[in-house]
């Protein structure tokens, strides 16, 4: 431990490079990781916020929700065996303000249910999001396809579907806006194994947000980025302590002859390494979570605490194997070979 920290103070200029390295890594991975969950919230937050449970759309859909459509005999009946069922439909669209400007929305309707909002005939509920663009509760919006106005009931917090905001709209008006009769969706929260349904496929939460073209292409991009930065520490760590190695086999050597331990070794590196380490994740995790409060308003980042640590625990996790890997040739030298490798 003495050893390891020796050398630290003796070589400063060399472990700040490595430990800057190390910040900017885990700094960008943070921010990447915070803008992957952001994004997640703004194209999804509608599904995700919702408790467990299983989807059902029509078989024949194509694994799109737009596509399905549910027989009135076979919601109805589900609706009567699932209490807690609700069925729901969703159609991206636009309203008008009082200027008649367009703005773009992902209309919602549904069954009663504790888990959507119960919107009255001429109403509509929005997201939050649509005050920053002028709209006031009592305000009045125009629907094209009816050419009715809506009156503005009230907003609700983080309700997105595909990076739009939700407009909560009765049943009724939904369908003649729309001119359809069947509803999309079935889900019944609380469901952990998934019940048959003749003609109905269905989906954990999971499975259904992967059904979102957006959403699958945006976060799977994301999280490759993501573990692409993860392996390239672990890469770094593997170098770096490698070199080092090489340079202090001589030094190893040495130690050896005066009869450490090649425990007491790997010992000396470990404890370098997790000090660099977890000061570089420290700073990084403490600057990722200060650009989450001062990030612009529109920007859709949201980085947890639980996130961070579980990044930082990998981090932890690659630094330790590819140190560890790197000093697979401190077990292997002999003392005396060192010494005399040393001297060249």
């Amino acid at each position: 431990m003495n050893l390891a920290w020796k050398e630290m103070r003796k070589n400063k200029v060399r472990f700040l490079i490595f430990g800057s390295i190390v910040f900017l890594i885990s700094f960008l991975t943070f921010i990447i990781s915070g803008l992957a969950n952001g994004l997640s919230q703004d194209n999804a937050a509608l599904i995700k916020d919702l408790p467990e449970g299983q989807f059902y759309m029509a078989e024949d859909a194509d694994e799109s929700y737009n596509l399905s459509r549910i027989e009135g005999s076979i919601q109805e009946e589900t609706l009567n065996v699932q209490t807690n069922a609700v069925a729901l439909s969703i159609q991206m669209g636009f309203v008008h303000d009082k200027s008649d400007k367009p703005l773009s929305v992902a209309f919602v309707t549904s069954t009663e249910s504790p888990h959507f909002q119960d919107v009255q005939p001429g109403e509509i509920i929005l997201d939050h999001s649509m005050e920053s663009k002028g709209i006031k509760e009592g305000d009045t919006l125009t629907v094209p396809s009816l050419s009715r106005e809506f009156k503005v009931k009230g907003f609700v917090d983080q309700k997105k579907f595909s990076h739009a905001p939700v407009a909560f709209v009765n049943m009724d008006d939904y369908k003649l806006m729309h001119r359809v009769e069947e509803m999309q969706l079935i889900f019944i929260p609380g469901m952990e194994k998934a019940e048959a349904i003749a003609g109905l496929e269905t989906f954990t939460k999971k499975q259904f947000l992967q059904t979102i073209p957006s959403y699958n292409a945006e976060q799977m991009s994301l999280t490759m980025i993501v573990w692409f930065l993860v392996v390239i520490s672990g890469m770094l760590f593997a170098i770096f302590f490698y070199m080092m190695n090489v340079q202090k086999i001589g030094l190893y050597g040495i130690l050896k002859a005066l009869g450490m331990k090649t425990s007491a070794l790997f010992k000396m590196m470990w404890t370098q390494m997790l000090s660099i380490t977890a000061l570089a994740l420290c700073l990084a995790a403490a600057m990722s979570q200060g650009f989450q409060l001062v990030a612009p308003e529109g920007m859709p980042f949201h980085l947890s605490l639980p996130s961070t640590m579980q990044l930082s625990i990998v981090f932890l996790l690659i630094g330790f194997i590819g140190a560890s890997i790197s000093g697979i040739q401190i077990k292997k030298s002999q003392a005396l070979q060192a010494i005399q490798q040393g001297e060249v």
